[in-house]
């Protein structure tokens, strides 16, 4: 029996005829906006997170990435990668919220619909703007120039640019030429695209999907699509199996929301066979947690309520939720409040199901993504303080790696060290070339915390 023809495109999507959905990803986003502000940190590694002893990386430059630094990997393990020189800082989520929202103003004036996904991510109808050229050269014009507004607006932060006829497909186009990319995929190309890309590359295939995904031989998103609708729902479940099986074949008929406001974060997982093993479904709790802590991370928001969902062998469902006193991003709390839940549910007769989320969510304020344990950290260069080790100062004191700050007689400058009551600060703005770095008590009175610098004023200190 002859195999029947792959799906012609027309056929199976009918919902766009051009390629009218625009996706921007910023680039490196966090790093990008340090090395923008610092001028000593341009074409050097930076990582951007937790900076103490359990923290966790938020973004590493593209120079860091080069040794293997990864967002949602441990900051002890980005150190042990990265070599002598790079900058590890805690983050400031004032100036990144005040560049990603220049962003996205550039982006509405393309468009009254543009769904921010995260504070460096979104999605644009450009069907719904006006005047607009959407033939494939049209379209390409246009990302040209919104990219140089970017640059121009922000200081030089760049963003790679995707354009498909579907959510899908420009989501993918932005992530394929990373970084400052532009693809465009041309209507009618979306399978050509899709099907040589490993199937780890469509949302929703996490590495639990992807295991059982390969373990019946399904590699790419080609592999995936070549499997029937009954197959994949027996693999992964009738919700999964059916969202699985429409991207495999270019099916996304998903609107451009505007004003998207997420309610919670989760992560859930359904399993080949039934488990039992706390110690099993411990570890793929550790696994969702991570997961989810990553999310909340990349939108810049946190979440007070965890809540543990499980689906027993005989199909009921039930959740267990937990709210703490203060919002919380970090993969190690969420885990271990959803384990403790767990353990209080119990797994008897074996779990089909298991998800993990947060909800009660506020963006952030600062300290949650970057808090720090007791140990200080920045080894951004050989002359740093030796004793970096030393107690911190007292909390109402304490300075933190990357922090702006301000001198009464020395100007604007970030936190660059600290340690045996002193901090040591590089005076240097993001019009200024590389400035002094001074070590001062850390109880200064000229020294005080300060707000990010603007990167379009020239202050009179820059200025001289």
């Amino acid at each position: 029996m002859a195999r029947p023809s792959r799906p012609r495109v027309e056929e199976v999507r009918d919902v766009r005829r051009e390629a009218s959905v625009l996706h921007l990803d910023l680039d490196a986003f966090f790093a990008a906006v340090e090395q923008r502000d610092k001028p000593s940190l341009r074409g050097r590694p930076v990582v951007v997170g937790g900076v103490g002893g359990r923290g966790v990386v938020a973004t590493a430059s593209y120079e860091a990435r080069a040794y293997g630094a990864r967002s949602a990997m441990s900051t002890a393990e980005a150190r042990r990668r990265c070599p002598a020189g790079t900058a590890f800082l805690g983050g400031r989520f004032s100036a990144y919220r005040r560049t990603s929202e220049v962003v996205m103003e550039l982006l509405r004036g393309l468009s009254p619909l543009v769904e921010q996904v995260s504070i460096d991510e979104a999605y644009v109808d450009l069907a719904a703007g006006e005047g607009h050229d959407l033939s494939v050269d049209g379209v390409t014009a246009l990302a040209r120039g919104l990219k140089e507004r970017i640059a121009a607006a922000t200081g030089g932060v760049t963003g790679s640019v995707g354009i498909g006829s579907s959510k899908l497909m420009a989501k993918l186009g932005s992530d394929m030429d990373k970084p400052d990319g532009l693809v465009v995929v041309p209507p009618g190309t979306e399978l050509d695209v899709l099907h040589p890309l490993p199937v780890t590359r469509l949302g929703g295939v996490g590495p639990a999907t992807a295991e059982r995904l390969h373990a019946v031989g399904v590699r790419t998103v080609g592999d995936l699509a070549a499997k029937s609708l009954p197959d994949l729902v027996a693999l992964v479940g009738k919700a999964h199996g059916a969202g699985l099986y429409a991207l495999a074949r270019a099916e996304d008929d998903r609107a451009v929301v505007p004003d998207r406001e997420a309610k919670s974060v989760s992560h859930e997982e359904t399993f080949e066979r039934d488990l039992t093993d706390l110690a099993v479904l411990g570890r793929e709790i550790d696994g969702m947690a991570a997961r989810v802590g990553e999310r909340l991370r990349k939108g810049a928001i946190s979440g007070r309520t965890v809540t543990l969902k499980l689906r027993r062998y005989d199909f009921t469902t039930l959740t267990r939720s937990l709210t703490l006193p203060q919002p919380t991003d970090d993969a190690c709390t969420i885990a271990a409040i959803a384990r403790r839940l767990l353990a209080e549910a119990g797994a008897g007769g074996g779990l089909r199901l298991l998800g993990v989320g947060v909800s009660g969510l506020s963006v952030y304020a600062q300290g949650d993504l970057f808090a720090e344990d007791a140990e200080p950290v920045l080894e951004a260069e050989d002359e740093l303080p030796a004793a970096v080790d030393e107690p911190l100062p007292p909390p109402e004191r304490r300075w933190w790696p990357g922090q702006d700050v301000q001198h009464g007689d020395l100007g604007a400058g970030w936190v660059w060290g600290r340690g045996l009551g002193r901090v040591t600060v590089r005076f240097e703005g993001p019009l200024t070339p590389p400035g002094p770095v001074r070590t001062l008590a850390a109880d200064d009175p000229a020294l005080q915390a300060a707000d990010p610098p603007d990167w379009r004023v020239r202050t009179m200190e820059e200025t001289g």
